[in-house]
Parts: structure tokens; sequence; C-alpha cells
């Protein structure tokens, strides 16, 4: 579970972080809302596996407080990161939580996931090395962790949008490979609804 609470919070941070290829165009394409809910379809094939795990669910990122990522089928999942914690929720009921005094790589994670919020590339570049593209008004990036620790964790991580992230992928070491899509962007406070809003 660290390890994918891990793949999922570098993958979103990178997501808006993107830069370090063409940062500047990359950055003026970029929308920057206090406030950005939408859809997400994951889908995972695992090495040695035929069929991939399909899940999907609703992802809710807010400046100055965090992400809430929740998975609704095939099982419902809460996942809350903030600036001191990560918890994860099955119902009402805390499953797990990760606090930053305890588990040094919390922090380390959501300053990354704020430092995209903040359009605060420089710490991403320390921990990636970042090539990309830009044509027109839409974007690719890769991404490939400069420690070894941290690449066989996540392995490489590519992604591509324009105003906003569209797909994310992520390859991992083990040769399982993640599919993230983002669709129904919505921004502004009429963006997250009051269960969500209560989360965070």
């Amino acid at each position: 579970m660290k390890r994918l609470i891990l793949a999922f919070a570098i993958a979103a941070s990178c997501a808006a972080a993107n830069g370090a290829a063409p940062i500047a165009k990359i950055q003026a394409l970029l929308a920057k809302p206090s406030m950005l809910c939408g859809r997400f379809d994951q889908t995972k094939h695992l090495a040695g596996m035929k069929k991939p795990l399909a899940s999907n669910g609703r992802f809710c990122v807010v400046a100055g407080k965090g992400v809430l990522w929740r998975t609704l089928k095939p099982f419902p999942n809460t996942l809350r990161l903030t600036r001191d914690e990560i918890v994860s929720f099955q119902g009402e009921r805390v499953a797990m939580r990760l606090e930053a005094k305890q588990e040094p790589t919390v922090r380390m994670i959501n300053s990354v996931l704020f430092s995209l919020l903040s359009g605060d590339l420089g710490q991403l570049e320390t921990l990636f090395e970042v090539d990309g593209s830009v044509d027109g008004g839409v974007w690719q990036v890769a991404l490939k962790a400069r420690q070894p620790a941290l690449a066989k964790a996540i392995g490489a991580i590519s992604l591509d949008g324009g105003a906003y992230v569209k797909n994310i992928q992520i390859a991992e070491a083990s040769g399982d490979k993640t599919l993230i899509v983002f669709s129904e962007i919505k921004t502004g406070e009429g963006a997250i609804t009051l269960d969500e809003a209560a989360l965070l």
C-alpha cells in the first residue's frame, strides 16, 4: 500500500510540475486553479497476468488543504493526502494513517504535491530527470527518478495534457504498468461535493 501511495503521489505531483524540459512553456499551458476535481479511470497491468485490474472514481486537489483520491469501483476506498499525513479510509473507518512526524517520506510526498500547486518546480528537478516536448497547446513529459531507491519504487513516469493533465503512465521496475486517465475536470467552489469537502 505504501508503494502505491508513493507512486500515485509522485505521479500526481508530476502532473503539474513536469517542467524541466520546456519548463516555461509547460507552466504557461497548465491551469493552476485553487480547486480542481474530476474523474479518474485507472488500469493496472500486472506482470504475469493477462487481465488488467480496472478501477475508477473521483479526485480533488485543493490548494492549501490537500488531495482526495476516492476509488468508487470496484471497491470504495478513499485516500486523503495533507501536509502532515496520508490517511486511507474504508467507508468511514480509518484503515491506515501515515504521519509526517513518524514517516519522513510523507512530508516529502506532500511537499512535492504542494510544490506543483504553487508552480515550484525546483524540488521535482532534484528528484527526476525530465524530458518533454510541447506542440501547440499539448505537451508530453517523461520522468525518470534520479535516486535508485525512488526508481525502484516508482519506475518511469510519462504524462501528457494541455491545460490539465490527461494521462499518466507509470512503468514499475517489477514490470507492472499503470495508466490513469483524467476526465470531467471542474474547477472552482462548485467542483467539490459536500462529502468531499468534509473529508478535506
